[in-house]
């Protein structure tokens, strides 16, 4: 059992741009003011020398490293996680801040032997106008909790990724972030976490994933993603990267949750979007498009990225005689 009072927790942020200076900065100084502070806090730079330098100047009491692995964020990842020394490996997303009890819930959450990783709750930091078309349940395009997750304490197939955590040990055993996933730069493709946290399980028996919506962070939603494009793309980035997950981890495991969420979910918001023009709210019925729409560039993206798989490993099979 990890004793949340003798356990140590190390906390990884990977950062890549500069423009993202004043987020940084603000995820750092949540980091200091934990109720319990982490053991060490790791700051990752992405193949930006001039952010690695700035970093080193204005944070004397952090880590700030290189990524020693290819560019992009698994590779990054990878990079905090061996350098960290805690039990407990947790990620912050370098544009999010974390609630002063963040680590106290995440630790909290690893007293069952069988946890091996903890998700938190991901709140919006809204930085433009909500529009009135977006719906709760794709709250995800945005990278943050979602209508349809469960609320108190529940085991999960995977953690969103601006805000998660491991045992250190897991990585010793399943390995790390695959490198040819993730995001790169502003790429909307990602689903790493994904993939990690299935092949986690796969090699610790008998090991959970859990949420913890005690552990919240604010994840500040910038005005460029707020846009109906912004959208668009996010879901079709979605598709293309459950189609790398089924193919790594094979269909039934890659997609058991958004089966849930298909089935039940996103019918009862359309239903209650419907519900609230009815009753006068013209913006309901925009809801209950977008999320038919997003379904729909999700699972069109999906299909298309699983053909195209299909006709490559086909196109590559050797030909017997």
């Amino acid at each position: 059992m990890l004793n949340q009072e003798s356990s140590t927790i190390s906390v990884v942020v990977c950062a890549y741009t500069l423009a993202r200076w004043e987020d940084i900065t603000a995820a750092v100084a949540s980091l200091r003011e934990q109720t319990r502070r982490p053991d060490q806090v790791l700051l990752v730079s992405d193949h930006n020398p001039e952010l690695l330098d700035r970093a080193r100047a204005a944070f004397p009491d952090v880590t700030c490293l290189p990524n020693t692995g290819p560019q992009g964020l698994s590779g990054a990842r990878n990079t905090g996680v061996a350098a960290a020394t805690g039990d407990v490996v947790a990620f912050l997303d370098d544009d999010a801040a974390a609630g002063p009890d963040w680590v106290a819930a995440m630790l909290e959450a690893y007293r069952d032997d069988d946890v091996i990783g903890v998700g938190g709750a991901v709140l919006p930091g809204w930085r433009a106008p909500r529009p009135a078309w977006f719906p709760d349940e794709f709250l995800w395009v945005v990278g943050c909790s979602y209508t349809g997750q469960p609320t108190t304490r529940a085991e999960i197939r995977n953690p969103i990724g601006a805000n998660m955590s491991f045992r250190r040990s897991t990585f010793a055993s399943a390995g790390g972030f695959d490198v040819d996933m993730g995001r790169l730069g502003a790429d909307a493709a990602g689903c790493e976490e994904t993939e990690f946290a299935i092949r986690a399980r796969r090699t610790q028996p008998g090991g959970r994933v859990v949420l913890e919506p005690g552990a919240r962070c604010l994840h500040n939603v910038s005005p460029d993603r707020v846009t109906r494009r912004y959208f668009r793309r996010r879901c079709l980035g979605e598709g293309r990267s459950k189609a790398v997950v089924s193919r790594l981890t094979g269909t039934d495991a890659a997609l058991a949750s958004e089966l849930t969420y298909v089935r039940h979910t996103l019918p009862q918001g359309v239903l209650r979007g419907l519900r609230d023009a009815v009753h006068g709210d013209r913006a309901g019925a925009a809801r209950a498009v977008a999320i038919v729409e997003g379904l729909t560039l999700t699972a069109a993206s999906y299909v298309l990225a699983r053909g195209r798989q299909t006709w490559q490993a086909r196109r590559t099979r050797p030909r017997t005689s």
